[in-house]
């Protein structure tokens, strides 16, 4: 009986010893599930947003392309009133001085005033898409420099998503403290500082 009792107290301590090895040896059941839960939960996504008013009242090169574009928009204004006024006087004056000419003078001074104003008609449709065609080039440069500094900034991977925040647009709400605005401007505007005190490569 005794003997009986003493190998069931070295079966019993063998089990002991094993459950024991098991439990620090491997990954327990806990830890275990909780690695499987990890696994299967997304990372969280980093995002920050930019308010796309401030950046557009702040950045120096807006500013300064937006003058440029205003400046170039009046020119356009005045050289186009000033030929429209060179050829009303022209047309008021063939009409004040018609009733003098021959019917051929008539007819060709008739001819020559229509296609001048064809022409002034041409000229203002060219300029104004040429305008045009500049604005929508500077506003390319403008999405690209942003896009490019943005990439530059966030090699590190730091953001997932950087979103752009204006008032009535898709985003409803935005936290405050996801905005990153001041930060990009003084990039942005450091950026463009540097490469117009740039020396002019030749």
């Amino acid at each position: 009986m005794k003997q009986a009792s003493l190998i069931l107290n070295v079966v019993l301590a063998a089990a002991v010893a094993y459950l024991y090895y098991l439990h620090f040896s491997g990954p327990s059941t806990e830890s275990s599930a909780a690695t499987a839960a990890d696994s299967t939960v997304a990372p969280v996504k980093k995002v920050v947003y930019v308010n796309v008013d401030s950046l557009l009242t702040n950045y120096e090169y807006f500013k300064d392309t937006k003058k440029l574009l205003e400046s170039k928009r009046f020119q356009l204004d005045n050289d186009l009133n000033s030929k429209g006024r060179s050829l009303q006087n022209e047309i008021a004056f063939f009409q004040q001085k018609a009733q003098t000419m021959t019917m051929e003078q008539a007819r060709a001074t008739e001819a020559a005033l229509q296609q001048k104003q064809q022409n002034f008609l041409a000229y203002r449709e060219q300029a104004a898409a040429r305008l045009a065609e500049e604005e929508a080039k500077k506003n390319e440069e403008l999405y690209s420099q942003i896009q490019d500094y943005l990439r530059k900034v966030n090699k590190s991977n730091q953001y997932d998503f950087v979103l752009g925040y204006t008032k009535g647009g898709g985003i409803l709400f935005a936290d405050q403290s996801l905005d990153a605005t001041r930060q990009i401007i003084a990039g942005l505007n450091k950026e463009y500082k540097d490469r117009e005190q740039a020396p002019a490569k030749k």
